[in-house]
């Protein structure tokens, strides 16, 4: 076992996926707790339910585990702008806010998830998680030397080779490989140009050789072939979110629940529809609905994360009919192989064949 395990106290090189609005401490503490490396999505957490969360970690957890953040820059503030997007946007969503027989949200869009901040990092601080992972790149120097101050190990996602040697040079303690198969949204931070993203086992191996740090592999990976693929190719450990999600451990709405386990799960695309930031989920309606190129693909989408405001009142009409139109159903394409089970149970199948 590496000395980045070594430094964790990890038993198990499983990591599993912070997958907001999917779970909550619930799920990372039962990975912890069967030895792998249970992570938190806090990007969407306000102050108040992100400290009952790291309390909940901080009370329960029977060994290491992560908290994740959103890096992104949000949308400067250009008034003129905004409004033109915002107009369009909603001209877009117009005609399926008639049929059903919604009045579109007035006012400006509003932003439901937040880059890591000096505030939040003030909070997290007093916990002392022992990992700390970051999607979208890293945050300012000074936040991050904060976070190392701790002992915290950090962790982020590179979808390219040229972002892993960013990451290292930036302070990356391990990188997250994430290739093109992973579920929910691109980690892609240097670039926002989507022919640069490949697959798990083309990026896995090109990272390793251009970086010291160890590598995660994420993406595709559900079960213990995908495993062992991974360490072929290099990795030190992997990073699995979709699998994770039929655990009852887990909080995806039901109708996700029940997509994942559909023969729908085998068709997902890249959209942008639901956030306004590429992102893998399985088809439905709005991704078809809104492309204007692609599929689930939508020129007129807002920048991230404000798309999400349009959308709200669409799916929660759609959810309380019981329908999936406008949800959006994270996955990545090994969503086939998947099969609902204990949290610790599908820790421990994933390691399977790991030496200790």
């Amino acid at each position: 076992m590496n000395a980045w395990f070594q430094r964790l106290g990890l038993r198990l090189p499983i990591i599993q996926a912070p997958m907001a609005g999917a779970q909550d401490s619930a799920l990372a503490l039962a990975v912890t707790a069967a030895g792998g490396l249970g992570s938190l999505p806090a990007a969407t957490l306000s102050a108040p339910a992100l400290r009952a969360e790291l309390e909940r970690l901080r009370a329960a957890a029977q060994g290491p585990y992560a908290v994740n953040f959103f890096c992104h820059t949000p949308p400067a503030h250009d008034p003129a702008r905004e409004a033109a997007r915002e107009a369009a946007w909603m001209a877009r969503l117009a005609p399926h806010y008639h049929d059903a027989g919604l009045t579109p949200p007035d006012g400006p869009a509003v932003a439901a998830r937040a880059p890591f901040d000096a505030a939040v990092a003030e909070l997290v601080a007093a916990f002392r998680p022992p990992v700390v992972s970051f999607h979208f790149g890293l945050p300012a120097p000074e936040l991050l030397a904060f976070v190392k101050s701790w002992g915290a190990v950090v962790l982020s996602s590179a979808t390219t080779v040229e972002e892993a040697r960013w990451l290292e040079r930036h302070g990356a303690d391990a990188i997250i490989a994430q290739g093109l198969e992973a579920g929910g949204h691109r980690g892609m931070f240097l670039s926002d140009d989507l022919s640069t993203q490949v697959g798990t086992m083309a990026l896995l191996p090109q990272v390793v050789r251009a970086v010291r740090v160890p590598v995660i592999a994420a993406g595709g990976i559900a079960d213990a072939r995908g495993v062992a693929a991974a360490r072929a190719l290099g990795a030190a450990a992997v990073q699995v979110g979709t699998a994770y999600l039929l655990c009852p451990e887990a909080t995806p709405h039901p109708l996700h629940r029940a997509a994942l386990q559909s023969p729908a799960a085998a068709h997902t695309a890249l959209t942008n529809v639901f956030t306004g930031r590429p992102a893998r989920g399985i088809v439905n309606h709005a991704m078809r609905a809104l492309a204007t190129g692609p599929l689930g693909w939508c020129a007129d989408a807002p920048a991230f994360p404000l798309a999400a405001h349009g959308i709200a009142p669409l799916r929660a009409h759609a959810e309380a009919a019981g329908r999936d139109d406008w949800t959006p159903l994270w996955a990545g394409q090994a969503a086939p192989l998947c099969r609902p089970q204990p949290a610790a149970a599908l820790t421990q199948a994933l390691a399977v064949g790991w030496p200790p």
